[in-house]
């Protein structure tokens, strides 16, 4: 068997909650903020979870977390 390794960039971005879920950081928080209304800010502050479609594919991507 060839050893399993982590993909590094998908490490980078996935954090595993203490139930199994995976979270992530939201996109578009970064840059152009200016027109972008308090609410939509707010929202894109909150770590997103990952639907339990993909769960199957990051934890492939990351074995070890």
């Amino acid at each position: 068997m060839p050893r399993l390794k982590t993909k590094r960039a998908a490490a980078k971005r996935f954090k595993k909650t203490g139930d199994g879920k995976f979270m992530y950081n939201r996109s578009g928080s970064s840059h152009l903020l200016t027109h972008k209304t308090r609410k939509r800010k707010r929202y894109l502050k909150r770590k997103g979870v990952i639907s339990e479609a993909r769960v199957k594919s990051i934890r492939r991507m990351v074995p070890f977390i």
